[in-house]
C-alpha cells in the first residue's frame, strides 16, 4: 500500500457539512481564541484545558479546511507557554516540546479529516486511532528530549496518558458537540 500525498491534501480541504466563508473564519476564531486564553483562565488544569483544546482540534477538523486549521494546531502551546511566563512557572522543557505539540495536533486532526471525512469510518474508532496516535507521537518525543537531559521526566506522563486522555475526553465533547451542530443546520 503505498502512501500519496494527494490524499493528505485532499483530506485538508474536506468538510462535514459546508460552510460559508464567513462562517469558517468565525468558528476558527472562535476555536482559536477559546484553545489560546484557557490556559490564562483556568491555568495549568492539564485535563480541564487540554479536554477543551482537544474538542477545539476534533471541531476545526470536521469544519474547518486548509490553512483555517493552522491557529487552532499552533495557539494552544503558545498559550500554554505564555501564560507559563506570566503566572511565573513556565518551563524551558515546554519550549523545546511546542513543535512537537504542533505536530501531534496536526496528527489528531489529519487522523480525524482522514478517518471520519475520507474513509467515513465509525467516529468513535476514528477518534480512538486519532488520539493514540497523537498520544503516542508526544509520549515518544518526550522520550527523545528527555534521553538528551532536555525535559524532566514528568514530561512522559504529561506527554503520554494524560495526552491520550484529554484527546479522548475532548474529542468525545467535539462529536456530541458536532451531531448538535448538524441537528441545528436547516434541512
Amino acid at each position: 500500500m503505498q502512501f500519496e500525498y494527494s490524499h493528505v491534501s485532499d483530506s485538508l480541504f474536506r468538510q462535514e457539512y459546508s460552510l460559508t466563508r464567513v462562517q469558517e473564519y468565525v468558528e476558527m476564531a472562535v476555536y482559536s481564541i477559546i484553545a489560546f486564553s484557557l490556559p490564562f483562565l483556568l491555568g495549568h488544569e492539564q485535563l480541564l484545558v487540554g479536554s477543551v483544546v482537544n474538542c477545539a482540534l476534533v471541531l476545526a477538523a470536521l469544519n474547518l479546511r486548509g490553512a483555517r486549521l493552522l491557529p487552532v494546531i499552533i495557539l494552544p502551546s503558545i498559550g500554554a507557554y505564555l501564560a507559563g511566563l506570566v503566572f511565573g512557572v513556565a518551563s524551558s522543557a515546554l519550549l523545546y516540546m511546542i513543535p512537537f505539540i504542533w505536530l501531534g495536533n496536526a496528527v489528531l486532526v489529519l487522523g480525524i479529516k482522514h478517518f471520519v471525512l475520507d474513509k467515513r469510518q465509525n467516529r468513535v474508532a476514528a477518534l480512538g486511532i486519532g488520539a493514540t496516535a497523537k498520544a503516542a507521537f508526544l509520549f515518544l518525543s518526550a522520550l527523545a528530549l528527555l534521553s538528551f537531559s532536555m525535559v524532566p521526566a514528568s514530561f512522559l506522563a504529561a506527554m503520554g496518558i494524560f495526552q491520550l486522555a484529554t484527546a479522548l475526553a475532548g474529542g468525545a465533547a467535539a462529536l456530541a458537540i458536532q451531531e448538535t451542530k448538524k441537528r441545528c443546520l436547516p434541512s
